[in-house]
């Protein structure tokens, strides 16, 4: 029995209405997926996040209402800190280029995007101090000197550590985002 709700191979029906989520340009979308790593740590903080809020039901029932409060601050922390990591990368959308870190956000408009070039460097690896040779994707913006553009992705990242492949498909997707929207 087959099931095309789960697979993608089904007839795309013209009489279904429905848009699909990539037809929407305006909504910001990642155009690659967050690598093994991002995912892994992101898990493993929510499951910290699990014991602290466990020990904020145990606090709640034992000690006071206060300790018990604390404790579930924390757990929260945790969980919004994981869940932000899952959110960092870069963006695109029709409006421009967004570039999400973990404590701030900063979006190129597309007018001001000269150049997205890929380069061969030292990157860092997996955002530690530790720099190995690798490849990133830099962008160049108009107003502003050529050296001193922002690295959106790197080949030893968190989302593209042994996965070169996906850096390539990443990179040349963001690459024509900046060619379409540049040039109208």
């Amino acid at each position: 029995m087959p099931l095309p709700f789960l697979t993608a191979d089904r007839a795309y029906e013209t009489a279904d209405d429905t848009a699909l989520p990539f037809d929407d340009r305006d909504r910001w979308r990642r155009p690659y997926r967050p690598g093994p790593w991002r995912v892994g740590v992101a898990a493993l903080w929510l499951l910290l996040a699990s014991f602290v809020l466990f020990a904020a039901v145990i606090i709640a029932f034992t000690a006071s209402a206060s300790e018990a409060g604390v404790v579930f601050g924390i757990a929260l922390a945790v969980i919004a800190g994981s869940l932000r990591l899952l959110r960092m990368g870069a963006w695109v959308s029709a409006r421009g280029l967004r570039q999400v870190g973990f404590f701030g956000t900063r979006t190129t408009p597309w007018e001001r995007v000269a150049a997205l070039r890929t380069v061969q460097q030292p990157v860092r690896w997996l955002g530690l101090p530790r720099t190995v040779q690798g490849q990133a994707l830099i962008l160049v913006r108009s107003d502003r000197p050529a050296q001193d553009g922002p690295v959106l992705l790197t080949t030893h990242g968190v989302d593209f550590l042994a996965r070169a492949g996906s850096f390539d498909r990443a990179a040349d997707t963001i690459e024509a985002w900046a060619a379409e929207n540049r040039h109208g």
